[in-house]
């Protein structure tokens, strides 16, 4: 980037107030995990500063030990070319007390940053401990341009705290943030660890990279769609590529999406929630692959294209949907602080089930803070889950469903047996047409079969809710005139297609 990074403090520089630690006691995790979090928020503003641009642009992270005497003393540059920033955007960071803990951070920032319209580049130092906002921003003098056009942003800040933990943090982070596929963003990771060969580590993350390329054009739930597709491909990104012995076909891999949109609330206007479910089935020949399936469902939320804590909103919608008429059964949910889990009861030991969510805003920036609404985010799961059952025959089907589907094969062969045994040749070949077959020389068991699996089809068809039933009845045996008959048939629609089964 552009700046002239500041010079880092040692540890022995950073100042706390004894009142306040007389008066509070600070877990050294608690508050390390804190200042994590702060930061991710600054990469957060970084990756949407790039989103939003029309150009392809670079996230990159720094970061840099020194002096030697101070081995734990950490320089953190988070760099874009983005759309730029102002320093209003800054100053009004709200970042917890616990961040500021002892030995770790003095709360200073240093800014860099100008827009494509500015002549100047602009330089900033905010002292975010400041509790009066007047006098957190410092002015510092800006550089002219000389005419030259770009953007981008730098922020730096030096902290005491461990380079592997952060590693470990930040490519966390950029791993999730990769689920979204935003397509002209790159992301770079940078360690320097001293000037010795070897002693530079980089990582680079590509946006688009992973088993299916998307077109630039795709839309926000597609790419959400792929990103998540890839997530399970690598065992939630424990792999470096996917993994051919679990998946070596998409036979083993099923995925459905909804979004629902809120156009018309006057408290949450172009709000849009989205959801990803992925139902993955270890494959027979996986027994030497590492992956374990799980009775519990990892569940991540994003908002405004970055990863972040599931809101209280989400669990709640998480417990009040109706999972029996999706044949699971709901155990519990627990809030991991950063993700959910949710734990089946009847989960089959080789399935593993994956739940993404996205909520964000048709408009970004919005200038409001708003929440995701509880309805809202059942809706998009309910649709997820509508379309796995679509899509995917017997995926979902309700314990009802599974229970009529179980009388199949008996009811099959009585239809079989009835047909077989009829004396009535005209009888014989009406009921082998209706059923797609010729009734010269066909056995009773490919009858029998044929009867199955259309009775199988019928069921799963109307396994579903009953707004969604309310479409052109499915018949067991179909022909023109019974077509024409439903059609004009207008009371026969829906549930009383299936009789008195009770579907949610």
């Amino acid at each position: 980037m552009f700046i002239k990074r500041p010079r880092p403090l040692p540890a022995s520089e950073f100042k706390s107030s004894p009142k306040n630690l007389r008066n509070t006691r600070i877990d050294s995790l608690s508050v390390a995990v804190n200042f994590r979090n702060s930061v991710l928020q600054l990469i957060s503003s970084a990756f949407q500063r790039c989103r939003t641009s029309e150009d392809l642009c670079r996230l990159s992270v720094l970061l840099k030990r020194s002096p030697p005497s101070d081995p734990r003393s950490v320089q953190i540059s988070v760099s874009d070319t983005g759309v730029g920033s102002c320093a209003e955007d800054f100053g009004g960071l709200k970042l917890r007390r616990e961040a500021f803990g002892a030995q770790i951070w003095d709360g200073l920032l240093f800014v860099t940053t100008t827009s494509i319209g500015d002549d100047q580049i602009h330089h900033y130092q905010f002292n975010l401990k400041e509790s009066a906002s007047g006098r957190r921003l410092t002015r510092l003098s800006s550089n002219p341009k000389n005419g030259l056009q770009f953007s981008g942003t730098e922020v730096c800040l030096s902290i005491s705290e461990s380079i592997d933990v952060l590693l470990a943090a930040f490519s966390c982070f950029f791993r999730k943030i990769l689920m979204l596929k935003i397509p002209n963003v790159s992301i770079e990771l940078v360690v320097e660890q001293g000037d010795a060969p070897g002693s530079r580590y980089v990582n680079v993350f590509l946006s688009n990279e992973g088993r299916n390329p998307l077109p630039f054009a795709a839309s926000n739930l597609e790419r959400l769609k792929s990103g998540v597709e890839d997530y399970v491909f690598k065992h939630r990104n424990t792999l470096g590529k996917k993994c051919e012995s679990c998946f070596s076909s998409g036979e083993h891999l099923k995925i459905g999406s909804g979004t629902a949109c809120c156009t018309e609330s006057r408290r949450y206007p172009g709000s849009v929630m989205e959801a990803v479910i992925v139902i993955s089935e270890m494959s027979e020949v996986a027994s030497t692959c590492p992956r374990t399936c799980s009775s519990k469902t990892e569940v991540l939320y994003f908002k405004d294209f970055t990863p972040c804590t599931i809101p209280q909103s989400s669990l709640k919608a998480l417990t009040s949907i109706d999972w029996k008429s999706y044949g699971l059964s709901f155990g519990s949910v627990v809030d991991q602080g950063g993700f959910a889990l949710v734990e089946w009861e009847n989960l089959p030991p080789s399935v593993q089930i994956d739940i993404v969510l996205h909520h964000y805003h048709e408009q970004y920036p919005t200038g409001r803070k708003t929440r995701p609404d509880q309805n809202l985010i059942k809706k998009a799961i309910k649709l997820a889950l509508n379309d796995l059952k679509d899509n995917y025959a017997g995926v979902l089907l309700s314990a009802h469903a599974v229970k009529v589907r179980s009388y199949a094969p008996d009811l099959a062969r009585i239809i079989s047996s009835l047909i077989l045994s009829s004396n009535d040749a005209d009888f014989r070949e009406e009921c082998c047409s209706f059923l797609g077959l010729q009734s010269q020389g066909v056995g009773g068991e490919v009858v029998e079969d044929c009867i199955r699996e259309k009775i199988i089809a019928v069921v799963e068809m109307h396994d579903r809710e009953p707004q969604r039933s309310k479409e052109m009845p499915t018949f067991l045996f179909e022909d023109d005139h019974m077509q024409e008959l439903g059609s004009q048939d207008g009371e026969y629609e829906g549930e009383g297609a299936f009789g008195s089964m009770d579907i949610c």
